[in-house]
């Protein structure tokens, strides 16, 4: 019932910044939290950051301070501001979105890659 479409990701050289977007086809409000994983290749996907539809957030350690996960709620968007790229941030990112315990969506993916 929930719909994600990713955009934003690709090549950055090591240092810079890229924006991710994750567009739900519902209310925000709706959704009770909302956040971003990323898989890199032979690797678990993993927690980057979420938000909850009050507006709290949480980070992973590996990018505190470098991360900021914010929300457009008149445009249904969910945003990844990511600084400070490092090489060890390269990795597919997905958008997740939970509405209760037995219904979460996931986006389709947007590749990230850092390199120089």
């Amino acid at each position: 019932q929930v719909q994600l479409v990713e955009s934003g990701g690709g090549l950055v050289q090591p240092g810079g910044s890229l924006r991710l977007s994750c567009a739900a086809s519902r209310s925000l409000f709706s959704i009770n939290r909302m956040g971003w994983y990323r898989q890199a290749p032979g690797k678990q996907r993993e927690l980057v950051a979420i938000i909850t539809s009050g507006g709290s957030t949480n980070y992973a350690d590996s990018v505190k301070g470098r991360f900021t996960i914010s929300r457009d709620n008149a445009k249904n968007t969910v945003y990844l501001q990511m600084n400070s790229l490092k090489s060890e941030d390269t990795a597919v990112y997905y958008c997740n979105a939970v509405v209760t315990l037995y219904a979460d969506y996931w986006g389709q993916g947007t590749q990230v890659t850092v390199s120089s």
